[in-house]
C-alpha cells in the first residue's frame, strides 16, 4: 500500500537509484547482502501444536514430529531464517515459507 500511495516517489527512486553509475546502488547492494531475517515474538512447541491441531495432513504431522525430535522450535526457526535469507532480495511469500517448512520437516 505504501508503494501505491507514493507511486510517483518510488518511480523517481527506482529511476534515479538503479542505474549502475549511482553510488547509492552500492549501499543498497551492501544492505541487501547483510540483511538478516529474524522472527519476533515467542514461538513455543505448544503454540505450534495449537496451530497444527486441526491439520491432519502428512506434512503437518512430519513438521510436528521434526520439531519434537529437535527438542523445540528454535532449530526450525534458525533453519528457516537461514534458508529464506536468499529470498530477501526477491521477496517472501506464504508458498515459499511453506515449501521451506516442508523441506525442514523432511530433513
Amino acid at each position: 500500500m505504501i508503494f501505491a500511495a507514493f507511486a510517483g516517489y518510488w518511480q523517481f527512486f527506482a529511476y534515479h537509484f538503479t542505474s549502475p553509475e549511482v553510488p547509492v546502488r552500492q549501499l543498497i547492494a551492501f544492505l541487501l547482502d547483510h540483511a538478516m531475517l529474524d522472527f519476533s515474538g515467542e514461538l513455543t512447541l505448544d503454540m505450534v501444536k495449537d496451530f497444527l491441531r486441526d491439520d491432519d495432513t502428512p506434512e503437518a504431522r512430519a513438521l510436528l514430529n521434526k520439531i519434537m525430535q529437535d527438542g523445540g522450535v528454535e532449530e526450525m526457526q534458525v533453519t528457516l531464517a537461514d534458508c529464506l535469507q536468499d529470498s530477501l532480495r526477491t521477496g517472501l511469500s506464504e508458498g515459499l515459507v511453506g515449501e521451506q517448512l516442508k523441506l525442514y520437516a523432511e530433513s
